[in-house]
């Protein structure tokens, strides 16, 4: 190769300074120490575990693992999508599911499996979103982080899953399968139809007895005995009160039973107590065949329906029988009701023994009681009639549907659903518990009215009915119940006075009927302040 094939020259920059008076030396790009590099990476650690702990499977996506995140995340979305879909298209069946034993025990199972897989999302989560070495401080942190985060999350899945199991449990013991539980007079075809359940029965009514088995007595004795006839299409409701003492109650004239008493039960004598409607219970059953109405699993519950429902005009459904001495424990559980009281209400003591109470419930407004003052604002007798009884046990038991909101049972649900399988005894089948809950919504919106038989008011006679002006009666305050009579302008509060413990006495007139539960429990302060302890 030829000498001036060479180019002996350096390139252009080489030979220029790279630094100088002119040209400063370029700065390097500063390297983050390594504390702003783990304070950084702990961060976004700490962010997407937070993240990803109520959005299951981002804290993985985050962590570079998506494959296994966003099968997660999908699983879940999916999860609560459909849970909305179901609740926002269908909510008859979705309501449908608490009271069905089978399917709250797999929802039991499934919550716990649920929030185990949780936990584990939550902790892997954070696991793979800490890389590299971590101070002690921030070691601690993300340990208490990521224990607080599996409490919140763990928390409520361990309580809906106990729920469940409780329901599950409450609905097995009190409600049987209709073919695992007889009845000779419930319907034979139950309300299950998924459209309407409801279609083709205008009303139900169901059979309401408050059982009283004291250390006193020999059995059960119905002391309370109240029909709820309910308008199954708007959920309006007329409750129907008998006096305890009611005598020659009588059955219907093909019953098998109009021929051992074809008088009505009664010996005769309208005043002899072992005739009285709340001992029909067990003194029927003791005199007749055991399968005279056919195959029974309680046939003192079906005695009462027979007859009960032939004195008022109705043919009678389903009985819920509520043990009184265990009711206390459900108003407990319930946190208390609310009542208003007009008048004083004996705890204890005997009127026939002239045994004072040990103490009173005294008159006043809007007054929380727990259970065991609640069960004496229901049963006092002291220096008070079984009628004002009666005015009181209604307000009860309009006290506990309007206080029995889902948010107050949600809180205490374990306390009632303990509380209910100790006291409650019914021939509602489970197949027919679905329609029962829809019917419920309904019935917590509808009218309610009462129509409380009272001796001496209006015609009635407890030793010796009427029972054609009984019907008449009963069939107008339904009417009424559908179209409420405007009120009349009265002096006072008649009304409000004899639901809270007034006297029985004051309400004469025959129109109308029944009367607004509210107007009934309302609270009278002339009545109130008027009020003294019975002598």
């Amino acid at each position: 190769m030829a000498e001036d094939d060479w180019n002996w020259e350096l390139p252009r920059r080489a030979l220029e300074p790279q630094h100088g008076p002119d040209r400063p030396r370029p700065r390097r790009a500063r390297r983050a120490a390594p504390e702003e590099g783990i304070a950084g990476g702990f961060r976004r650690s700490v962010l997407f575990t937070i993240l990803g702990s109520f959005l299951p499977g981002l804290g993985l996506i985050a962590a570079r693992r998506r494959l296994v995140g966003g099968i997660i995340l999908a699983a879940f979305l999916t999860l609560v999508l459909g849970g909305l879909i179901w609740a926002l298209a269908d909510p008859r069946s979705l309501l449908a599911t608490a009271v069905d034993p089978g399917l709250l025990k797999l929802i039991t199972v499934g919550l716990i499996v649920l929030g185990v897989v949780w936990v584990l999302v939550i902790i892997a989560s954070h696991l793979s979103l800490t890389r590299g070495p971590l101070r002690r401080g921030q070691r601690v942190g993300a340990s208490i982080l990521v224990g607080a985060l599996t409490f919140v999350i763990a928390a409520p899945v361990a309580v809906g899953a106990r729920y469940s199991y409780d329901q599950a449990s409450l609905v097995s013991t009190v409600f049987h399968q209709q073919k695992h539980s007889e009845s000779a007079t419930r319907p034979s075809a139950e309300p299950t139809a998924k459209s309407d359940p409801w279609k083709n029965k205008p009303r139900v009514n169901i059979l309401l007895l408050g059982g009283d088995a004291g250390p006193d007595r020999t059995g059960t004795r119905t002391d309370t005995v109240m029909i709820a006839s309910i308008d199954t299409k708007t959920g309006d409701t007329t409750l129907i009160s008998l006096p305890r003492n009611t005598a020659r109650m009588p059955f219907p004239p093909k019953s098998p039973l109009a021929k051992y008493y074809p008088n009505g039960f009664t010996n005769g004598d309208g005043n002899n107590a072992e005739y009285f409607l709340n001992a029909m219970y067990d003194n029927v059953p003791a005199t007749v065949p055991k399968n005279i109405l056919g195959k029974t699993d309680n046939l003192g519950a079906d005695v009462l329906k027979l007859s009960v429902g032939e004195a008022i005009g109705l043919k009678i459904d389903y009985y819920v029988l509520i043990d009184l001495a265990g009711f206390k424990k459900l108003i407990d559980a319930l946190g208390g009701i609310t009542v208003n009281i007009n008048t004083y209400v004996a705890i204890g003591g005997s009127t026939d023994e002239h045994r004072p109470p040990n103490s009173w419930l005294h008159p006043g407004a809007n007054q929380h009681l727990n259970g065991a003052k609640a069960l004496w604002f229901a049963r006092g007798r002291y220096g008070a009639d079984d009628f004002q009884r009666m005015d009181r046990q209604r307000c009860v038991v309009d006290a506990i549907i309007q206080q029995a909101n889902p948010a107050n049972v949600l809180t205490r649900y374990e306390a009632i659903a303990r509380a209910g399988k100790e006291i409650v005894k019914t021939d509602i089948p489970q197949e027919a518990l679905p329609a029962f809950v829809e019917l419920s919504m309904r019935a917590k919106k509808g009218n309610v009215r009462s129509l409380v038989f009272k001796h001496g008011v209006n015609g009635f006679s407890s030793p010796d009915p009427d029972f054609d002006l009984v019907r008449h009666q009963v069939a107008k305050a339904i009417d009424e119940t559908v179209h409420p009579p405007k009120k009349a302008k009265k002096p006072g509060k008649s009304g409000s006075a004899k639901g809270s413990g007034g006297s029985s006495s004051s309400r004469t007139s025959p129109s109308p009927q029944s009367e607004s539960a509210a107007d009934a429990c309302a609270f009278d302060p002339q009545m109130a302040a008027n009020a003294q302890p019975p002598g």
